[in-house]
C-alpha cells in the first residue's frame, strides 16, 4: 500500500526513529511501511495519521484495495 509517510516525515523534519517511538513501533516497521513491504494495521495507521494531524485517507492510499 502506498503512503505519504516518507514525504510527511521529510516535510516535518522527523526521522523514522522519532516517528516509530511516537507511535510505538520499531524504526524497521516504519521503513517497511514506507517501502510498501508491510501494510500497517488499522490501529497503527490511525496512530500515524493522528501524529501528523491528518485523516487516514490523507496518509494512506487505498486505491489498490478491492471494494466489496
Amino acid at each position: 500500500m502506498k503512503t505519504k509517510i516518507q514525504e510527511l516525515r521529510k516535510k516535518n523534519k522527523i526521522s523514522q526513529e522519532e516517528l516509530a517511538q511516537a507511535v510505538g513501533v520499531t524504526r524497521q516497521t516504519i521503513t517497511s511501511i514506507e517501502r510498501e513491504k508491510y501494510t500497517a494495521s488499522l490501529v497503527l495507521a490511525y496512530k500515524i495519521s493522528k501524529y501528523f494531524k491528518l485523516s487516514i485517507e490523507e496518509v494512506f492510499d487505498f486505491s489498490d484495495v478491492e471494494e466489496i
